[in-house]
């Protein structure tokens, strides 16, 4: 029986719309997005080597662009923002006066 519920799921995603279809990836569009732009990043930098280490780099970048979009999600609510970020709100002060964004 769960062969032909898969086989059903199938056909009602190989009907709709090419736009609406889920990619046959398994990677989520977030992991996606990150991935070509590290392409990119390391495309045109070639074998320059990042003063911080890439990983740091990307990691920091990632890190800023997170909290900035939460907050501002969130109204600058800091509690709230913490709540669904996962972590303590105390730790997102200091990662927000880390980065400036206090």
């Amino acid at each position: 029986m769960p062969t032909n519920s898969v086989k059903s799921s199938v056909r009602k995603t190989a009907s709709k719309p090419a736009a609406l279809q889920q990619p046959e990836c398994t990677q989520s569009a977030l992991a996606e997005c990150v991935g070509r732009t590290v392409r990119r990043y390391l495309t045109d930098m070639g074998d320059t080597a990042c003063s911080e280490g890439l990983y740091a780099l990307v990691l920091r970048e990632l890190e800023v662009a997170l909290l900035q979009e939460a907050m501002a999600f969130h109204d600058g609510n800091q509690s709230r923002t913490a709540d669904v970020l996962g972590i303590n709100r105390a730790t997102l002060h200091k990662k927000l006066a880390l980065h400036g964004l206090i």
